[in-house]
């Protein structure tokens, strides 16, 4: 027994006539009659009387015709789910975000995700660095909001840039200024996520202190972003984060904007994810870029 057999079945339940149905199908009707005479040798039943008086279902057929119509609906509907699949509408997604960029970057990725993309299964997980550039690269996690430098075998794109300030306790002396250079805090204590946080971030630093004619006197490591300013705010030392930041805490501490300096982010994944869920995912995060919701930080 085929789908086609069934489709025919029900086209000649639905008219009572192998005539009328047969023209439905656009089969001639002695055809229609031979695949329907193969279906009942195939079930050793008779579905269909026929007599002067015309073409009833018999009991069989009537106990068979809701089923055979609950078995096509659901060969069409598994079509649609394939074809929906197919463009990218549908499917899952499990999301990393690096911890000091969910707070903002978050709300306004899954919004419009789901706004766009409804049928797709979204799973968000909240990561440090490390955890999120082996999530990549394991499957775990299908792309990552991160900011560099990376590592080279992921693909990245830019989502959007915002000043890196100085964050300072408040009542600081500096406090009240405008701008900053690096420089102008090299007499600082200062509070740092630790050195095997991320290697390559830690490398850019050294460049930076390094370029501004000083070595951070590092009193105390900590790890993510809440922690330190924690530690900011209870007077430990100072600390250079992305403006976004202070999305995280408002209290006790105060961002001040460091000349020429800014922070990326971007959204990461392996080049070998290349569906179409991960394309059209990836045409939302372009379109989302360009509103005031990513670039409101810069």
């Amino acid at each position: 027994m085929e789908l086609r057999h069934l489709r025919y079945f029900v086209a000649v339940a639905d008219h009572l006539s192998f005539t009328r149905a047969a023209q439905h199908l656009h089969l001639a009707q002695q055809s229609l009659s031979q695949q329907i005479a193969a279906l009942e040798r195939d079930l050793g039943i008779r579905l269909f009387d026929r007599d002067t008086r015309g073409t009833r279902l018999t009991q069989a057929g009537q106990v068979f015709l809701p089923e055979a119509r609950a078995v096509l609906a659901r060969a069409d509907a598994a079509v649609v789910v394939a074809q929906r699949a197919g463009r990218g509408e549908i499917g899952r997604l499990n999301l990393a975000f690096l911890s000091s960029t969910a707070n903002y970057m978050l709300p306004p990725v899954v919004r419009a995700l789901r706004e766009r993309l409804p049928g797709l299964e979204l799973t968000t997980h909240n990561v440090q660095v490390d955890e999120l550039v082996a999530g990549l690269r394991d499957g775990r996690f299908d792309a990552a909001f991160t900011r560099p430098p990376l590592v080279g075998d992921l693909a990245t794109r830019m989502l959007a840039t915002e000043p890196v300030c100085a964050v300072l306790p408040a009542g600081h002396r500096l406090a009240d200024r405008a701008g900053l250079r690096l420089e102008d805090l090299a007499d600082e204590d200062w509070v740092l996520s630790p050195r095997a946080s991320w290697p390559p971030w830690h490398a850019k630093y050294d460049r930076d202190f390094a370029a501004a004619g000083f070595t951070p006197r590092v009193v105390q490591r900590a790890t993510g972003v809440a922690n330190l300013l924690g530690l900011v705010a209870a007077g430990v030392g100072v600390t250079r984060l992305a403006l976004s930041a202070n999305s995280v805490r408002r209290t006790g501490v105060v961002f001040v904007p460091l000349a020429g300096e800014r922070a990326e982010t971007v959204v990461a994944w392996m080049p070998a994810l290349d569906g179409p869920v991960q394309r059209n995912f990836l045409d939302v995060l372009a379109d989302l870029a360009a509103t005031s919701e990513l670039t409101r930080w810069g």
